[in-house]
C-alpha cells in the first residue's frame, strides 16, 4: 500500500548512488547477494538472541535491496537479475520469522508457522498475477521500474520491512504481532485473488 509512495521518495538518491556503483564496476547481480547475505546475517542475530543488533544488516540488506535495481537500470538490466532479485527477497522474507521460531520455539511457533502460511500463500498470488499480466501484456511502474509486474495490496514491501524492524524492537511481541499481520497478509492475497478475477476471467486460461 505504501510502495509507491516510498519509492517517490527513495528511488532519486537511489538512482543516483547506482550510477555512481555501476561506474565502478560493480554489478546488480553481486549487489542482489550481498543484500541477500545481510539479510540472512540479520536472521542469524535473531535466531541467537540479538534481535536489536539484527537491525543493522536487515536495514542494508533493504538498502541493497533498493540499489541492485538501481544499477541494472544504470547499466543493462536482465530477466536473470530480477528473477535472482525476487528469489532472494522471498528467501529473506521466510529467513526472519524462521529465526524467531527458533530464538523461543515454545511461544513463536504456531505464530510462526501462521505467519510463514500466510507469507507463501501471499507470495502465490502475487507470482501468479505477475505471470497473468505478463501473458496479457499489461505493465505499470507504479512501484517503480521492475523486471515483473508489481501488483499493489493491503500489504507491500515496505510494510513488511517496517513490521520486521517492529519485531526486532520488541521480539517478546512476536506471537500477537505475527498473527495480526498474517491476518492482513491473507486478507491482501485474497483480495488480490478477486481483482485478478475481475482482470482475468474473460481472457484465456492459461
Amino acid at each position: 500500500m505504501l510502495d509507491a509512495a516510498a519509492r517517490k521518495l527513495i528511488d532519486p538518491p537511489l538512482n543516483a548512488l547506482g550510477v555512481a556503483l555501476a561506474a565502478r564496476g560493480l554489478s546488480a547481480d553481486a549487489v542482489t547477494l550481498i543484500g541477500l547475505g545481510l539479510g540472512l546475517l540479520s536472521a542469524l542475530f535473531i535466531a541467537f538472541g540479538f534481535p536489536v543488533l539484527a537491525l543493522l544488516p536487515l536495514l542494508a540488506s533493504r538498502l541493497a535491496d533498493g540499489l541492485d535495481g538501481a544499477i541494472a537500470r544504470a547499466t543493462r538490466p536482465s530477466d536473470f537479475g530480477g528473477y535472482l532479485d525476487i528469489s532472494s527477497d522471498f528467501l529473506f522474507y521466510g529467513a526472519v520469522p524462521f529465526a524467531f521460531v527458533l530464538l523461543d520455539p515454545a511461544q513463536n511457533a504456531i505464530a510462526g508457522a501462521f505467519l510463514l502460511t500466510s507469507f507463501y500463500f501471499n507470495g502465490t498470488s502475487f507470482l501468479g498475477y505477475a505471470i497473468l499480466a505478463e501473458k496479457r501484456g499489461i505493465a505499470t511502474s507504479a512501484q517503480g521500474a521492475k523486471s515483473l509486474y508489481y501488483s499493489n495490496g493491503l500489504l507491500e514491501g515496505t510494510e513488511t520491512i517496517a513490521f520486521f524492524v517492529l519485531l526486532c524492537l520488541l521480539p517478546a511481541m512476536f506471537p500477537l504481532l505475527a498473527f495480526i499481520f498474517g491476518t492482513l497478509c491473507f486478507a491482501t492475497a485474497t483480495l488480490r485473488i478477486l481483482a485478478a478475477r475481475t482482470i482475468f476471467a474473460s481472457k484465456d486460461s492459461l
